[in-house]
C-alpha cells in the first residue's frame, strides 16, 4: 500500500477512535490525500458535488418526508391498531403487534430510526402497561427499526444501487424475504418472552372490531401497495415513488384522517430537510474520500491482501460479514458503504457473488449496525423515547440481535433468500 493509502487508513482508524464525527473525518482525510498526491485541490469539491448530484439520490428526501408525514398524519397509529386486532389475543400478542406494525411502517419509511421512532412512540408505554418490562419494550422498538432498511423501500439500498450501479428495484426485491424472516424471528422471541414472564393473553377482537380497524386503517394499509406496486408495475421509478409516497401521506393525513394540520407542514418539511442535509453531506464527503482511495488503488490493494489470507469463498464471506458487522457497530452506515464499496465489489467479483446478493448483504449488515452498541442510531432513538439509559436498552436487545445475525448468515450462504424474488419478478 502506498504512503497515501497508509495515512488514510491509519488516519481513519485513529480519528474514529478519538470520536471525531465521521463526516469531518473522511472530509479531512480526503483533503490530506489530495495534498499528498499533489493533485489539483479543485478536484475535491468537484467530487463532493458529483457525489450529491446523482438523480437516484432524490428518492432519499422523498422517503424521509413520507415517513414523517405518516407519523404526524396518524397512519402509523392505525397500522398498530390493525396489527393489534389480528395478533393481540395470541401469546405475546401485543409484542407481535409491534413487530407487525414495524414491518408495515418499514415498507413506507425506508429508515431504521424513523421506524423505531414511529412504533416506539406508540407502543413502549402500551407494552409496559400490559406487563412487559420497559427495557424490553424499548429493545423491541429498536429491533424493528432495521426492518425499515430491509423491507422496501430502503434508503441504504438506494445509496448502494447508486454506488454499485445496480438496479434499485431489484435490490428492493432482494430485501423482502430477509425482512420477513427477521420479523418472524422477532415474533418467536415475543412468544418465548411472554411465556417466561407469564404475560396474560388479551381478549380476542370481535369481527366487528377487526372490520372497523381495517376500515379505519385502509388508507394506511394501501400506502405500501401504492408505493411498491407503482415501482414494480413500471408506473414510476423508485425516485418518483418516493415523491408519490410523500404526496399520498400528506393527502391522507390532511384530508382523510385529518390528524395532520397545515400548520404542522413547515416544521415537518424543516425536520425532513435537516435529516436529508445530514445524509447528503455524509454522502458528498464520503464520495470524495472514495475517489481519492480509488485513485491510489487502495480498494484493489485491500482486496488483494484479503485474498492472500484465503481464497475459500466460505471463509471470505465470514470475514466480510464480520468486518461489516463490526463497522456497522461503530460507524455511520452510509459513510461505510461509500468508503468500502470499491473493496466489497472487487471481493464479490473475485468469489463469484451475485451483485444483488452482495448489495442486500451489505445493507442488511449495516441495518444490524443500527441496533448495535455503541453508536446504533435506533438504540438512541428508543432510549430518548422511553427515557431509559442506552445501556438498559442494549441489555435487552440480545435476543433480537441473535435473530438478526442468523438472518445475515442466511443472506450470505443461501443465495435464494435474496435472489429468488428479483429473478422471479425482475
Amino acid at each position: 500500500m502506498s504512503d497515501i493509502g497508509a495515512v488514510m487508513v491509519i488516519g481513519l482508524i485513529v480519528m474514529l477512535a478519538l470520536g471525531v464525527p465521521i463526516a469531518f473525518t473522511i472530509g479531512l482525510l480526503a483533503a490530506i490525500g489530495i495534498w499528498m498526491a499533489d493533485i489539483n485541490p479543485m478536484i475535491l469539491p468537484q467530487q463532493f458535488l458529483a457525489g450529491s448530484s446523482v438523480t437516484s439520490l432524490l428518492a432519499i428526501p422523498g422517503f424521509i418526508l413520507a415517513g414523517e408525514l405518516m407519523s404526524a398524519g396518524g397512519l402509523s397509529r392505525r397500522l398498530v391498531r390493525v396489527a393489534e386486532t389480528f395478533f393481540g389475543h395470541l401469546t405475546g400478542g401485543l409484542s407481535m403487534s409491534t413487530v407487525a406494525a414495524g414491518t408495515f411502517f418499514g415498507a413506507i419509511s425506508g429508515s431504521a430510526p424513523a421506524t423505531t421512532a414511529a412504533v416506539g412512540s406508540i407502543m413502549i408505554d402500551e407494552l409496559e402497561g400490559r406487563g412487559y418490562q420497559r427495557g424490553y419494550a424499548a429493545a423491541l422498538s429498536t429491533a424493528v427499526g432495521p426492518l425499515g432498511q430491509m423491507i422496501p423501500p430502503s434508503i441504504p439500498m438506494v445509496i448502494w444501487g447508486v454506488l454499485a450501479e445496480e438496479s434499485i428495484a431489484k435490490l428492493f426485491l432482494a430485501g423482502i424475504l430477509p425482512g420477513l424472516i427477521a420479523a418472524a424471528g422477532f415474533c418467536l422471541v415475543s412468544v418465548l418472552y411472554a411465556r417466561r414472564r407469564g404475560i396474560a393473553r388479551e381478549r380476542r377482537s370481535t369481527g366487528r372490531e377487526i372490520l372497523y380497524a381495517i376500515k379505519d386503517g385502509v388508507w394506511a394499509l394501501l400506502a405500501p401497495i401504492v408505493i411498491l406496486g407503482g415501482i414494480y408495475s413500471g408506473m414510476f421509478t423508485p425516485t418518483e415513488a418516493a415523491m408519490v409516497g410523500a404526496l399520498y401521506s400528506a393527502v391522507v393525513g390532511l384530508f382523510l384522517y385529518r390528524n395532520l394540520k397545515l400548520r404542522q407542514i413547515p416544521e415537518i418539511l424543516m425536520s425532513s430537510m435537516r435529516t436529508t442535509a445530514v445524509i447528503m453531506f455524509i454522502v458528498a464527503v464520503a464520495y470524495g474520500f472514495a475517489w481519492v482511495m480509488a485513485s491510489e488503488q487502495i480498494p484493489g490493494n485491500l482486496t488483494a491482501a484479503l485474498l492472500l489470507l484465503t481464497d475459500n469463498p466460505i471463509v471470505l464471506l465470514i470475514i466480510i460479514n464480520v468486518i461489516l458487522l463490526l463497522l456497522g457497530a461503530v460507524m455511520d452506515n452510509i459513510s461505510a458503504m461509500v468508503i468500502l464499496s470499491g473493496v466489497l465489489i472487487g471481493l464479490g467479483q473475485q468469489i463469484g457473488l451475485d451483485p444483488i446478493q452482495l448489495g442486500a448483504m451489505v445493507v442488511i449488515n449495516f441495518a444490524v449496525g443500527m441496533v448495535t452498541p455503541p453508536v446504533g442510531y435506533s438504540i438512541f432513538v428508543a432510549s430518548s423515547i422511553s427515557g431509559l439509559r442506552v445501556e438498559t436498552v442494549a441489555r435487552h436487545i440480545w435476543p433480537f440481535m441473535v435473530v438478526l445475525i442468523l438472518v445475515v448468515a442466511l443472506v450470505a450462504y443461501v443465495p435464494a433468500i435474496t435472489l429468488w424474488l428479483p429473478e422471479k419478478f425482475g
